[in-house]
């Protein structure tokens, strides 16, 4: 199938090691549904080191490198681990820091250590002058005054909440301190009516897209694994959730993932 639209993954993780398919396929499959754009963003050092080789040679693709919450225990004290990490900011087509945030819902990680480890990666985005993509689970309470602390008026930090599926309390937060929202497969199943109201209330110049391929297919697929070219099935999901057109949908979007991430 062709597409006459044009659409952006803003996160998926086809760069993993065990993503568990042919990668060169799945970039042509998302092409062929309009998804222009796609963005690999690491959860590890390794990880983060396969996206930036992964997007080198390859156009519309570029990374964000992450040490998600999970992973805090291992890298917190690992100074050399870290230093390798730090160094990747400064690679050709590395446009963001991410993911990184808090998750107090799965708790695989101390506490103290998730919020050291969102501390210097927030540090570094502000070093770098780099957006940032956060994974936040049952921990905004927490979360809001770190960032807080780190965003000013005068240098504000610019990033997107990635995965929203809270409620509209949540989400006002995010809108007024001018971050982006993204939102993908998990709206198509979730049976909380909440979530389903927040997604109709992001704003339009806040909305992104995103996948997190290989997980959260969208219904109908759900039990296969995630692809970019599903930005396209939560993209038409949300159209008629939200009562706007696919077009509209695909272009205010992608002018969001441009701006926020500097791409073209």
């Amino acid at each position: 199938m062709s597409s006459d639209l044009e659409f952006v993954d803003t996160h998926c993780h086809i760069q993993f090691a065990d993503y568990g398919l042919d990668s060169n396929t799945v970039i042509d499959n998302a092409r062929a549904m309009g998804v222009s754009r796609m963005i690999v963003v690491g959860c590890s050092l390794e990880d983060s080191h396969l996206g930036v080789e992964f997007v080198e040679s390859r156009d519309g693709i570029w990374a964000s490198t992450g040490l998600h919450p999970h992973e805090a225990s291992k890298y917190v004290h690992d100074h050399h681990a870290l230093q390798s990490f730090r160094d990747l900011a400064t690679k050709p087509k590395v446009i963001a820091i991410g993911e990184t945030g808090l998750d107090f819902y799965y708790n695989n990680s101390p506490r103290d250590a998730q919020e050291k480890l969102l501390r210097f990666q927030l540090d570094l985005a502000l070093e770098h002058d780099l957006p940032v993509i956060f994974h936040v689970r049952d921990a905004f309470n927490e979360f809001w005054p770190i960032f807080d602390e780190y965003s000013s008026n005068s240098k504000p930090i610019r990033g997107v909440v990635h995965s929203f599926s809270s409620d509209t309390q949540n989400l006002e937060q995010i809108i007024s301190r001018g971050l982006y929202v993204g939102i993908n497969g998990i709206m198509t199943f979730t049976n909380r009516p909440e979530q389903l109201e927040s997604a109709k209330k992001v704003p339009q110049d806040r909305l992104l897209l995103e996948t997190d391929a290989p997980f959260l297919t969208p219904k109908p697929f759900r039990g296969t694994i995630g692809e970019p070219k599903y930005v396209r099935t939560t993209g038409e999901f949300l159209a008629n959730l939200r009562n706007e057109s696919l077009t509209d949908i695909a272009r205010f979007t992608t002018t969001n993932a441009k701006t926020l991430f500097g791409i073209e």
